[in-house]
C-alpha cells in the first residue's frame, strides 16, 4: 500500500511538473509566434525597401550612364579611373617635348619692305651722327592694314542691230543680289562657320578692322545667300557620296527651336556631308544615300542602319571601348575585353600582308567562330550580358572589313568629322528654325569637303560664287525688249 501511495504521489508530482512544462512551452510558443509574426512583417518591409532600392539604383545608374559610359572621353568623366601616368622614374610629367627632341625654328622670310630708323643727331649731346658702324636686321612679319573698297560694277545694256534684241553685259564678280562682294561674303562665311563667331562678334570685327557697319541680321542674310549659291555644289557632293563604295556614318543630337533634332555625318575618302534632320531613322539614309545605294556603311549599332542595308561594318572602336570600360568596374569583363582585343589585333596583323580573297574569307570564318565562342559563354553580370547581346545582334556585321579590303574596321572618320559640330552646338545652343539648319548643312558640307581635299576654303568660296553668278548673269544674256521697256531701262540706269 505504501508503495502504491508513493507511486501515486510521484505521479501527481510528475503530472504537475509536466503541466508546468507545458504551460512554459505554451508561453514560449506564443512568444515565438509573436516574434515570428514581427519578423515576417519586418521581412515584408525589407522586401519592399529592397524593391524600392533596386528601382532607385537602376534610375541612378541610368542617370550616371549619361555622364559615365564608354562613349564619354576620359577627360570629361566625373569619376576618372586612377592612373599613375607620368615618367616611369619619378611619376612626374612636364609640358613640352621630351628631353633630347630636336627643336624647330620658324624660317626667316625674305623682307618685302625695308624701313630705316631716324639717324640725325646724338640723343645725348645733340652732335651730328655720321654713318652707322653696324646694321642689325630685325625681320618682322606684319599684316597690312585692311582697307575696304567700293566698286562700281557697270551693267551695259544695248540693242542688237541685226535682231533688235536687248543685250546685257555684266561682270562675273558682280553679285546678283545685295551690295556685298564675293570677298566680303566669303570672309563673313568663314568667320561664322570656321572661326565660330556669333553674328554680333562678326559685326564687331568688320567694324574694327574695315570700318564697315553691318547688322547681325544682314550677316545672317549673307550666309543665307552664300548657301543658296553653294546648293549646286552641295548636290554634287550628295551624288558623289551615293556612288561611293564605303560611307562612314554617325549622328549626334541637337536642338532646333528647343526640339530634338539630329545632325548626321556622311564621310567618304574625299567628301564630308552634313545634314540636320528631325529624325534618326531610316528615311534620312534613304534621302541622302538613295534607295539603290550599293556601298558599305561603317557605323555604330543604331538599328536604323540594318533596316536600310545589309552591307554594314560595325564599329570595332565602340565595341572595344565599351569592353574596356566594363573591365574597369566588373571583374568578369576583364577576360572578355582581353579576348576581344586579341581577336581584333590578330585580324589586323593577318591583314597587313594584303591576303587574297579566299584567305580573307577563311579569316572571317575563323574570327566569327572565335566570337561565337565568347558570346555563348555564361556571364553573371547584367552589364556584361548587355554587351554580349550587342555583339550577338551585330553578328553578321563585325567582319566585313576582313572580306572587303577598302573598308575600315572603325568609324573614326565619321566621329572625327562630328567633333567640329559638337563644338558648334555648344556655341550655338539651338537653331531657331529649319532655314538655319539648311544654311548650316550646306556651308559646313562644302567647307569640310574642301579641307578634306586639301583645298583653300576661302579661295574655293570665291571661285564657287563667281561660277554661280556667271551662270545667272552671263555675258550673252539676250532677250527681246519693247521700246517702252528699253526707255525704262535707260531711265533706271541714269537715276
Amino acid at each position: 500500500m505504501e508503495n502504491k501511495a508513493e507511486l501515486k504521489i510521484h505521479s501527481l508530482e510528475f503530472l504537475k511538473n509536466l503541466e508546468k512544462k507545458l504551460d512554459q512551452l505554451a508561453n514560449e510558443n506564443l512568444l515565438l509566434r509573436k516574434e515570428n509574426l514581427a519578423l515576417k512583417e519586418e521581412n515584408a518591409a525589407l522586401k519592399e525597401e529592397n524593391v524600392a532600392l533596386k528601382i532607385e539604383i537602376k534610375e541612378l545608374k541610368r542617370r550616371l550612364s549619361l555622364h559615365e559610359n564608354s562613349n564619354v572621353p576620359s577627360s570629361q568623366r566625373k569619376y576618372p579611373k586612377k592612373c599613375n601616368g607620368g615618367s616611369p622614374k619619378n611619376g612626374k610629367r612636364f609640358p613640352g617635348r621630351p628631353k633630347g627632341h630636336p627643336g624647330s625654328t620658324r624660317p626667316i622670310p625674305k623682307p618685302d619692305v625695308v624701313k630705316e630708323p631716324e639717324w640725325n643727331v646724338s640723343p645725348c649731346c645733340g652732335a651730328k651722327l655720321g654713318n652707322p658702324i653696324a646694321v642689325k636686321h630685325n625681320i618682322v612679319e606684319e599684316i597690312p592694314k585692311p582697307m575696304p573698297m567700293v566698286i562700281d560694277f557697270q551693267e551695259w545694256h544695248g540693242i542688237c542691230p541685226n535682231c533688235n534684241k536687248h543685250v546685257v553685259a555684266r561682270h562675273p564678280d558682280c553679285p546678283p543680289e545685295g551690295r556685298f562682294g564675293k570677298n566680303l561674303q566669303a570672309y563673313v562665311t568663314l568667320l561664322k562657320y570656321e572661326a565660330r563667331l556669333p553674328h554680333c562678334k562678326i559685326r564687331d570685327v568688320l567694324k574694327w578692322f574695315y570700318g564697315l557697319s553691318i547688322t547681325p541680321s544682314t550677316i545672317f542674310d549673307i550666309t543665307r545667300r552664300v548657301s543658296d549659291w553653294l546648293k549646286p555644289s552641295y548636290n554634287e557632293v550628295v551624288q558623289r557620296i551615293r556612288k561611293s563604295e564605303v560611307v562612314y556614318n554617325d549622328e549626334t543630337g541637337g536642338k532646333v527651336d528647343g526640339r530634338k533634332y539630329w545632325l548626321w555625318g556622311f564621310v567618304t575618302n574625299s567628301e564630308t556631308l552634313v545634314a540636320i534632320r528631325n529624325s534618326r531613322g531610316r528615311k534620312v539614309l534613304e534621302e541622302i544615300l538613295g534607295n539603290d545605294f550599293k556601298g558599305v556603311i561603317v557605323c555604330d549599332g543604331w538599328r536604323s542602319y540594318p533596316k536600310f542595308t545589309r552591307n554594314i561594318q560595325r564599329d570595332w572602336a565602340h565595341l572595344l571601348r565599351e569592353a574596356d570600360y566594363l573591365a574597369e568596374y566588373v571583374e568578369e569583363a576583364k577576360q572578355l575585353s582581353k579576348a576581344l582585343h586579341k581577336l581584333y589585333n590578330d585580324l589586323k596583323e593577318s591583314l597587313k600582308n594584303k591576303p587574297p580573297p579566299e584567305k580573307r574569307k577563311r579569316l572571317a570564318k575563323s574570327a566569327k567562330r572565335r566570337l561565337e565562342y565568347l558570346v555563348k559563354k555564361s556571364y553573371k553580370s547584367e552589364e556584361v550580358r548587355k554587351l554580349i547581346k550587342k555583339i550577338r545582334n551585330g553578328a553578321n556585321y563585325w567582319f566585313t572589313f576582313v572580306i572587303k579590303p577598302r573598308v575600315e574596321p572603325t568609324n573614326n572618320r565619321a566621329e572625327r568629322a562630328l567633333r567640329e559640330h559638337v563644338v558648334q552646338r555648344k556655341i550655338i545652343g539651338t537653331f531657331r528654325n529649319e532655314k538655319g539648319t539648311s544654311i548650316y548643312g550646306i556651308i559646313m558640307t562644302m567647307l569640310a569637303t574642301w579641307k578634306q581635299m586639301g583645298l583653300d576654303p576661302f579661295q574655293k568660296l570665291e571661285e564657287s560664287l563667281t561660277q554661280e553668278w556667271a551662270k545667272k548673269y552671263h555675258y550673252s544674256n539676250i532677250y527681246p525688249i519693247s521700246a517702252f521697256q528699253l526707255e525704262k531701262v535707260k531711265t533706271t540706269a541714269i537715276s
